[in-house]
């Protein structure tokens, strides 16, 4: 029945415009900036437009005076993508940390969450699994979670996050 859907979605673009609102999180240096780079074509830019589906994205600071904020910028969105710097493996345990203290938020539950293991460019980047073990990604619940390994600076699934991105949005008539 996937070409029903496939189908459905068709139609629904001729006569509906979809718009998504997303709340972009991370520690500083993980690759937040440069995943909106890449997204909007090297333009420093927070909305986007991919077909018909507007794209805003909220790039939220990673220092810790920062952190208390992402729930706010969380809430209602269609996803929230929470990028780590893979190839900084000390970070990753604190990526964690913060990750799990946001996720405890009601005001944000059951937000899918989209996980960005990015820098895999470098040779010190960790792998997909090991990101998603170190990040305890199986013990989260009651949400969906999904987890890609991308390379801003080389452009590598940027356009499977997107594509991921399009089939969370919310349909504005």
């Amino acid at each position: 029945m996937w070409w029903w859907d496939s189908l459905l979605n068709w139609l629904r673009s001729f006569f509906f415009k979809q718009e998504m609102e997303l709340s972009l999180v991370g520690l500083q240096s993980a690759g937040k900036t440069s995943l909106v780079n890449a997204i909007t074509v090297g333009l420093n830019m927070r909305k986007v437009t991919k077909g018909n589906v507007t794209i805003k994205l909220w790039d939220l600071g990673g220092q810790r005076r920062f952190r208390g904020m992402w729930e706010r910028y969380c809430r209602g969105v269609s996803a929230i993508l929470y990028v780590v710097d893979a190839a900084d493996r000390d970070s990753v345990p604190i990526s964690r940390s913060e990750l799990h203290e946001l996720l405890t938020k009601p005001s944000i539950s059951g937000i899918p969450l989209l996980v960005l293991g990015n820098k895999i460019d470098k040779s010190e980047a960790i792998s997909k699994q090991a990101l998603m073990d170190q990040l305890g990604l199986e013990s989260i619940s009651e949400r969906e979670v999904c987890c890609y390994m991308i390379s801003c600076k080389d452009s590598v699934n940027i356009d499977t996050v997107i594509n991921w991105l399009i089939k969370h949005s919310k349909t504005v008539e």
